[in-house]
């Protein structure tokens, strides 16, 4: 392979590691409501501000065996795994649909959803700072340059948004608990904006597969009580958006050929 075969997807690489590690502040800000851009970033034990060159995507945690030049405490492993799978996710979208502006909107959306997961992994709660403006953005992105188109892309906001609400509400009426959380109703609506009215039900249902195999796991094999198990659904939601953008077609064409079979 020659150099320029190699440089495209090496830059594409490096951009996916640079906007990691700012994805990493968002994780990390967001959640308590502070500023992304003030103050710089420091250790979140001894505070020290961190240095230029320790701030170096996935290496700066390889030269510093995981730990802090000042404190020496120990740095999340949740560092440089936010920033491999963001470059990963972002080689993945270029190799599969070319360089152009749609592939650089659907890795941005692809960032979101990674922020999202670990957000509501680690604290149950969806920013509406992300979410909301997804919601226009996927409109107005789906309108003009990506592939679902206006009226696509405005069902898959309105229903996807509608149909967790209307679950939510009967399982307040009927249960009497929240049964879906508001930033599950306000993410499924970004998520049909940017995908589409189709996407956006094959993005539930992989996501409900996969929080039920999880919630199955951790009754089985971590002793979880099914009765007091909480599950970020998000990240699922998020997980199942991701398989939909990169392989929802073929998911869907295998399916109605699955359908003409029987």
């Amino acid at each position: 392979m020659e150099f320029h075969e190699l440089a495209v997807p090496g830059f594409v690489f490096l951009i996916g590691l640079l906007v990691g590690s700012f994805l990493n502040v968002c994780i990390y800000r967001l959640p308590r409501n502070e500023s992304l851009v003030w103050p710089r970033s420091h250790c979140p034990k001894c505070k020290q501000p961190v240095e230029v060159l320790d701030n170096i995507p996935l290496l700066s945690f390889v030269l510093l065996r995981g730990r802090c030049r000042h404190c020496r405490g120990r740095i999340s492993s949740r560092y440089p795994l936010v920033e491999l799978l963001n470059a990963l996710g972002y080689l993945l979208i270029f190799e599969m649909f070319g360089v152009g502006l749609s592939s650089a909107i659907d890795a941005l959306f692809f960032s979101a959803l990674l922020v999202v997961t670990f957000i509501d992994f680690e604290h149950q709660i969806i920013p509406d700072v992300i979410t909301l403006p997804g919601m226009l953005a996927g409109l107005i992105a789906s309108s003009t340059i990506l592939p679902p188109g206006f009226l696509n892309s405005a069902i898959g906001l309105l229903g996807g948004g509608g149909l967790f609400y209307v679950v939510a509400a009967l399982g307040h009426l009927i249960l009497r608990r929240d049964a879906m959380g508001g930033g599950d109703i306000k993410l499924i609506a970004m998520i049909g904006a940017f995908l589409g009215w189709r996407a956006m039900l094959l993005t539930i249902l992989l996501g409900s597969l996969a929080g039920t195999c999880f919630g199955v796991f951790l009754i089985l094999f971590r002793g979880a009580k099914r009765e007091t198990l909480l599950l970020p659904f998000g990240s699922f939601l998020a997980l199942g958006a991701v398989v939909s953008l990169l392989y929802g077609s073929d998911i869907l064409i295998w399916y109605m050929r699955l359908g003409r079979i029987r």
